[in-house]
This record gives structure tokens, C-alpha cells and sequence, in this order.
């Protein structure tokens, strides 16, 4: 998939006789992420003017990104009014999902593509009724790398970080963490069975992502989940 946005060109070392088709790939990847840039910035505007927080949120498949919005929309959902626009390679299952909890929400299907990109965003959001949004949550790919190179006119970046993918995932892929606002641990209700090391992960992501605010939760309980609403209503009222 990393051939589609160019992300494999990263850091990449290339035969001398492969540098110019080399070069032709970067000055294409530019390009790309060129336009892309300028279409975040039209979307975050956008958004700015419909006095609308948004959120993208990313983590590796798996995580729980449709569960903890669907616990969110569970609790706060009948004051907050959260709109979702769901990125998956293949099927609606996640949109359908986040639908049947009332949630006004668009499905992108990306097919090949590993990241989804400021021009899909913008397409999606022209579905929704903005002005009768608070929130606006951008359900990523289940992908920890390609997605980093990507704003999509978002306010917040926040990366979910399960128990059981361990506590190394920060170090792994520091590039998504870095451009965290938010990191948000989840399946704590499952951390001692998992031998979880919850020091050891939160230095881990202080490290990588010192700026970050960090929430401990559980999607399934709802342990945790007023301590991220009330950070995120706090930041609605800004806007």
C-alpha cells in the first residue's frame, strides 16, 4: 500500500541506476502532499467558520476508535451532538455501527489507499449538516504510519494506544506520536491481564510526544471517558 502515497520513500536508500525514477517519485510525493496542504487549510478554515471542533483519530487496527466513540455517543450524545466521518480500506461495518447510536455519519472507502487525504475529508463533511454539529470525529485508518503525513484540516490529532498492543508502539512509530495532541490509552480494564506496563508506556509516549495530553480509558466500561469529554467540551467552547 506505502507505493500508493509514497510513504515508503521515506529514509529510503536507492540503487544509483534507480535515482532518477527515484526522483521523479519524491517530486510526484511533493506535489501530492503539496495540494494536500493547501486543502487542510481550506478545510480547517471551513470548519473554524461552522464553530466546529474537529478531531482526527488514529491508531492500528483493532484499537477501539468505533468503541470509543460509540461509548462517547452513548453518554454524551444527547447534549453533545458528534457527527463521523468512518475511513476503512473495505466494508461499512464501523459507519453502520456508529449510525445505529444516532450518530450522523459518512462513510469513505478507500479501497487501496492507506491514508485518507484533505480532499476526501472535504467531500465527506459537504454530506453532513455542520451547523448541527459540536464535534466532528474523523475515524482514520487502522494505520500507524501512512496516515502521519496527512492533515486533513483537523483541530486535535489524537492517537489510541490499546493495553494489548504493548508499551513500545510510541518508539515503533514516532513520527504518528509526535504529531499528537491527544494520546489516549486504551482496554484498561484489561491492562493487569495483559502484564501491562503503565509507567513504562506513559514515559514512552512523554518521550515521543512530551506535549501530549494523556487519557486512560476503557471503551467497554467507561472508565476514564469523563476526564476526555470534559477536556474536549472545554476546547468546544473555544470555538
Amino acid at each position: 500500500m506505502c507505493q500508493d502515497c509514497g510513504c515508503s520513500l521515506i529514509n529510503n536508500i536507492v540503487p544509483q541506476a534507480d535515482q532518477h525514477q527515484h526522483q521523479h517519485k519524491i517530486d510526484i510525493n511533493q506535489g501530492i502532499l503539496s495540494k494536500n496542504e493547501r486543502l487542510a487549510k481550506s478545510n480547517r478554515s471551513y470548519f473554524k467558520s461552522k464553530g466546529l471542533l474537529v478531531i482526527n483519530l488514529l491508531s492500528s487496527p483493532g484499537s477501539g476508535k468505533t468503541a470509543l466513540i460509540e461509548k462517547m455517543l452513548q453518554n454524551y450524545g444527547d447534549s453533545w451532538k458528534i457527527g463521523v466521518i468512518v475511513g476503512d480500506l473495505a466494508t461499512d461495518n464501523d459507519a453502520r455501527r456508529l449510525q445505529s447510536k444516532g450518530a450522523p455519519t459518512v462513510q469513505i472507502t478507500t479501497g487501496n489507499a492507506c491514508h485518507l487525504e484533505a480532499a476526501m475529508i472535504a467531500r465527506a463533511a459537504a454530506k453532513l449538516d455542520l451547523d448541527d454539529l459540536d464535534l466532528l470525529v474523523i475515524e482514520n485508518l487502522g494505520n500507524l504510519v501512512c496516515p502521519a503525513a496527512y492533515d486533513l484540516g483537523e483541530d486535535l490529532r489524537a492517537v489510541l494506544l490499546s493495553v494489548t498492543e504493548g508499551e513500545d508502539k510510541p518508539l515503533k512509530y514516532p513520527i504518528m506520536f509526535k504529531s499528537a495532541q491527544i494520546v489516549v490509552i486504551n482496554k484498561i480494564d484489561l491492562a493487569e491481564a495483559v502484564e501491562f506496563e503503565r509507567e513504562k508506556a506513559i514515559a514512552n509516549i512523554q518521550k515521543i510526544a512530551p506535549q501530549a495530553q494523556i487519557f486512560e480509558v476503557s471503551a467497554k466500561n467507561g472508565q476514564g471517558i469523563n476526564a476526555l469529554h470534559t477536556y474536549l467540551f472545554s476546547l468546544n467552547c473555544l470555538y
